[in-house]
C-alpha cells in the first residue's frame, strides 16, 4: 500500500500536466508542453547512471542521437512504423551503454567524464560523413497514426507524458530496490559498497545499459516530434548539456530533480530562444550556463535538496525542541564489558601464508604468515606505518600481494575483488569512517545485507537485527551524516555483520571514542564474539585489546615479531622496543 501510495504525486503532476497542455492552443507552446517530458526523461535517464552513481557523464547525447537515427533511417530506408523503430532504438542505446561502459568504467573522476564526452562527438563526425547532415522523416498521410504523424499536436505531448509517467515510475523502483542501492552505495562511498558484497562493476554495467535505452527511447520520440534530424541537433554539446543541467538544477540522484529542471528550464529557454535568439545567439546555452552556475553557488546539489534539508530541518528542530544530549544517547542501547573468557582452538578458517605486499621500492608487508581459528578474536598490534591496514586491505581484495597466500576454508583467495571476499565470508570496517552520508542507519546497513539476502524484504530484516545486535534500533532512521562518532563506529559495525559473515575484519574501531564510549563498543565486539563470530582487530588502544583478545599478532615494519597470549605478549622485550624504544627495554626488566 505504501509503495503504491508512492506512484501518486507523479501520476497526479501527470494529470495536472496533461490537463494545462489541452488547454493551450498556440502550437509553439504546445511544443514547449512537448518537450518538457521530452526532456525530463533525457535528464531521468542521465540521472540514472551519473546522479545516482557519482560518475558525471558528458556524453549522453551518443544515446540520444542513436536512438533520433535509428528511428528516422528505419523509416527512410525500411518503413518501419515508429512504434515499432522506438522499442528497437531502446535496444540499440542499451547495448551502446554496455558497449561503451565496460571499458570506460575503468577510469574514475573526471577522466571518465572526458571519455563519456568523446563518444557523441564522433559519432557526429561520422554520420556528418556518412552525408547524414539532414534526414527528414517521410510524411505518411495515408497511415498517420501507425507512423505516430498526428494533426493534432496536443497527441504528441500526451504521449511525452506517458513516456516520463513510466519513466519516473520505473526510476521509483528502481531507487528503493537493490539496484538503486547499490548504485547510491558506489556514489557516497565506493570501496565501502565493494566491502559491503556489493560488484560495482556489474552495477555500473547495468545503470549505463538501462540509461542507454531510455534515452535512445526517448531520442527516438524526439525525432518523430520535430520530424528532422541533424548531427549536431542529437549528438551535439548541447544535448549533453541539457540533460546533465536540468538535474543538476532539479537535483541530482533523485527521481523529481529531472523533472523540476525541466518544467523551469526548458520553457524559460525555448522561450527567450524564440523571442532574441536572432539578436543574441546561442541564448539557450547561456541560460543553461546560468542556471549551473546559480545552482553550484545557491543549491550546489539542487532545489529538491535545498528544499528537502530545509523542510528537515524545521520539522526536525520541532520534534527535538527541549531534547538534551542525555536525551538523545539514551535512546542508543549500551551494553557493558565484561570480562574475556578466553575461546579454545577451534578449526582453522583463515589461514595467511607469506603474504609480502611492496610499493616500488617499500616492502610494507614481509612475509607474514598466521592462521585464525573458529570463534577467536585475533588482536594485531603494531606501531604506525607497521602495516596493519595494509594486511587487512589485502585480506579483502582492496590490495592483491606481490606474493603469499589467503586461504579462507582451505580456498585460496588472494587477489580476489573485495565483494568476492565478502560473498565468501568476510566482512570488515574502516580505520577512517566510510559511511553513506545521504542515507539513513537502516539503508546503510540494508547495503551490506544484499551479500546473503535473496530478496529486498529479506534483506531489510538482516539489516534491522544486525541494527538491534548493535544497539541502534531506536534510531535507525537518522540519516548518518547526523550521528556521533560513536554512532557512526557502530552503524559500520552493523552493516559489516549484516551480510552474516563468518570473518570480521575491525580497523581501528575505537578510534576517536571517549573511554566510556568505547567501553560500550567493546562490550558490543565481546557480544558478538560470544556470538560465535570470528575477529580480527587492528586497535591501539592496549587497556581494550588486552581484555578483547584471546591472542596478539605484533607486526612491525611489516614483518610479525611475535605472536601469542596478550599476558605474555605484552611482557615481550621485542614489543616493548618496537612501541616505546630499546630504552625501555630495560626499565620493562626490572
Amino acid at each position: 500500500m505504501l509503495r503504491m501510495r508512492s506512484f501518486l504525486p507523479p501520476l497526479l503532476f501527470t494529470l495536472a500536466y496533461a490537463g494545462i497542455s489541452l488547454s493551450v492552443t498556440n502550437s509553439y507552446y504546445q511544443l514547449i508542453l512537448t518537450l518538457v517530458p521530452v526532456w525530463a526523461v533525457f535528464g531521468l535517464s542521465w540521472n540514472l547512471l551519473s546522479g545516482y552513481t557519482g560518475l558525471i557523464s558528458f556524453g549522453h547525447a551518443a544515446f540520444f542521437g542513436i536512438g533520433a537515427y535509428a528511428t528516422a533511417l528505419g523509416q527512410i530506408y525500411f518503413n518501419i512504423s515508429p512504434w515499432l523503430l522506438i522499442p528497437i532504438a531502446a535496444m540499440l542505446g542499451g547495448i551502446a551503454g554496455l558497449l561503451i561502459g565496460f571499458p570506460t568504467f575503468r577510469l574514475q573522476g573526471h577522466y571518465f567524464a572526458l571519455a563519456m564526452l568523446a563518444y557523441p562527438l564522433a559519432i557526429l563526425y561520422v554520420f556528418e560523413w556518412l552525408g547524414f547532415q539532414e534526414v527528414t522523416l517521410p510524411i505518411k498521410r495515408d497511415a498517420p497514426i501507425a507512423y505516430m504523424q498526428f494533426s493534432d499536436p496536443h497527441i504528441y505531448t500526451l504521449l511525452g507524458l506517458a513516456i516520463m509517467l513510466a519513466t519516473i515510475v520505473l526510476s521509483q523502483v528502481i531507487e528503493r530496490s537493490r539496484f538503486g542501492m547499490a548504485l547510491l552505495a558506489i556514489k557516497q562511498n565506493e570501496a565501502a559498497a565493494e566491502a559491503a558484497g556489493i560488484n560495482t562493476l556489474a552495477w555500473k554495467l547495468r545503470a549505463i545499459t538501462l540509461s542507454g535505452a531510455i534515452a535512445a527511447a526517448i531520442g527516438g520520440f524526439y525525432a518523430q516530434v520535430l520530424l528532422v534530424v541533424t548531427p549536431q541537433s542529437v549528438f551535439g554539446m548541447l544535448v549533453s548539456a541539457q540533460a546533465l543541467t536540468v538535474a543538476m538544477f532539479g537535483g541530482v540522484g533523485t527521481v523529481w530533480g529531472p523533472v523540476i529542471g525541466s518544467v523551469i528550464l526548458i520553457p524559460l529557454a525555448e522561450i527567450l530562444h524564440a523571442e532574441a535568439g536572432a539578436r543574441i545567439p546561442g541564448i539557450q546555452g547561456v541560460i543553461f550556463g546560468i542556471a549551473i552556475v546559480s545552482v553550484i553557488l545557491l543549491a550546489p546539489e539542487g532545489l529538491f535538496w535545498r528544499l528537502r534539508d530545509v523542510l528537515r530541518r524545521r520539522t526536525g528542530s520541532k520534534a527535538t525542541a527541549g531534547a538534551t544530549p542525555e536525551a538523545a544517547a539514551a535512546n542508543v542501547t549500551t551494553l557493558k564489558p565484561a570480562a574475556r573468557q578466553r575461546a579454545a582452538p577451534g578449526d582453522v578458517v583463515l589461514e595467511v601464508r607469506n603474504l609480502s605486499r611492496s610499493f616500488g621500492g617499500l616492502k610494507a608487508l614481509q612475509d607474514v604468515s598466521f592462521r585464525l581459528h573458529q570463534n577467536e578474536i585475533l588482536g594485531i598490534i603494531g606501531p604506525n606505518g607497521a602495516g596493519k591496514t595494509t594486511l587487512f586491505n589485502l585480506l579483502n581484495g582492496f590490495l592483491k600481494p606481490s606474493q603469499g597466500e589467503v586461504l579462507i576454508d582451505g580456498r585460496n583467495m588472494s587477489g580476489q575483488r573485495p565483494h568476492v571476499i565478502c560473498e565468501a565470508g568476510i566482512g570488515r570496517t574502516f580505520q577512517v569512517m566510510r559511511p553513506f552520508l545521504r542515507m539513513s542507519i537502516l539503508d546503510n546497513v540494508v547495503v551490506g545485507a544484499y551479500v546473503r539476502a535473496g530478496s529486498d524484504d529479506q534483506a531489510r530484516q538482516f539489516a534491522a537485527d544486525a541494527v538491534a545486535r548493535v544497539g541502534l534500533s531506536a534510531v535507525a532512521d537518522r540519516v548518518a551524516g547526523e550521528l556521533s562518532t560513536k554512532e557512526l563506529r557502530l552503524m559500520e559495525l552493523a552493516r559489516a555483520i549484516a551480510g552474516q559473515p563468518r570473518i570480521l575484519l575491525l580497523d581501528e574501531t575505537l578510534a576517536g571514542l571517549g573511554h566510556g564510549e568505547a567501553d560500550e563498543v567493546v562490550a558490543v565486539i565481546q557480544q558478538l564474539a560470544r556470538d560465535g563470530m570470528t575477529i580480527a582487530i587492528i586497535e591501539h588502544t592496549m587497556q581494550a585489546m588486552v581484555r578483547l583478545v584471546d591472542r596478539f599478532l605484533v607486526l612491525d615494519h611489516g614483518a610479525v615479531i611475535t605472536e601469542g597470549l596478550p599476558e605474555v605478549v605484552t611482557r615481550d622485550n621485542r614489543v616493548i622496543e618496537a612501541y616505546l624504544g630499546k630504552k625501555w627495554v630495560g626499565h620493562a626488566a626490572n
